[in-house]
């Protein structure tokens, strides 16, 4: 995860979602406390450990075929920060949060740029 910088990783089992492991499981591992007091140990300790006893079983998913804001209204109803996208029991992608937002300032930037091309069509030449 450090190393492709993500925060997130989906877990699939023969093709099948199993499950979803993000930084915070791998932190929340352990309490801070014994991981300032030893972070080589506590590390060596995560490195053994399976995912499946760190991942969360059965996320909830979404299809392709979704809207958007139903995405974002879930993710807020179970404060989530991600959601898999499953099509016939088969993981085709993943949305976060990230791309809920950058949705949304796409969305506000075309509303801006349609309003000043409106306001630039009602100006009469004289005053441009």
């Amino acid at each position: 995860m450090i190393e492709h910088n993500v925060r997130r990783l989906l877990v699939v089992d023969d093709g099948q979602l199993a499950g979803i492991i993000t930084m915070d499981d791998l932190r929340g591992s352990f309490h801070q406390e014994i991981m300032a007091i030893d972070l080589l140990k506590a590390n060596e300790i995560l490195s053994q450990m399976p995912i499946r006893q760190l991942m969360t079983k059965n996320p909830i998913t979404i299809t392709p075929s979704e809207k958007a804001v139903n995405a974002a209204r879930s993710m807020l109803e179970h404060k989530i920060s991600t959601l898999p996208v499953v099509e016939s029991e088969k993981v085709v992608g993943i949305i976060t949060e990230s791309d809920l937002f950058r949705v949304l300032v796409d969305i506000c930037l075309s509303q801006e740029a349609q309003k000043e091309k409106v306001t630039e069509t009602e100006t009469p030449e004289e005053d441009r």
